[in-house]
């Protein structure tokens, strides 16, 4: 199950879509969905969240905390739509095209892909891209 949650004025146009796509996703990566909610916020709520959980006092645009066990795929992804709206400005996308990849950038991360090394980051922007793709 997916749940869409909102803390801002921001809501998705198709959720539906969108969740048929996650699911897709995890499929595709041989897990299973159990449930992911997210959480859609501002800079402040996600700041927060950075501080107190991570002890990290930065913005970003996604924090993903991860209750899978094993193959079952739980957790909550909180994303600032904010923050995504300043990073399509800067890599020169579209907002849905980012908010799609941040969407799904979390629910990779569940199915065990990291972001800490050159390799991983290659790796994770490729799997990204071929999800993105089956979106359209």
């Amino acid at each position: 199950m997916i749940n869409f949650n909102y803390e801002t004025d921001f809501k998705l146009d198709s959720e539906e879509q969108i969740s048929t796509w996650i699911t897709d996703t995890v499929s595709s990566e041989a897990y299973k969905l159990e449930e992911i909610n997210y959480v859609f916020c501002d800079d402040e709520y996600l700041h927060k969240l950075n501080v107190e959980f991570l002890n990290h006092d930065t913005l970003t645009d996604i924090i993903s905390f991860d209750y899978s066990v094993g193959k079952i795929i739980q957790g909550d992804i909180f994303i600032s739509i904010e923050r995504v709206g300043d990073n399509a400005k800067d890599f020169n996308v579209s907002f849905e095209e980012e908010l799609k990849r941040v969407i799904i950038h979390g629910v990779l991360h569940y199915c065990g892909y990291k972001d800490k090394t050159d390799d991983d980051v290659k790796l994770m922007r490729e799997k990204e891209n071929h999800y993105l793709s089956q979106l359209d």
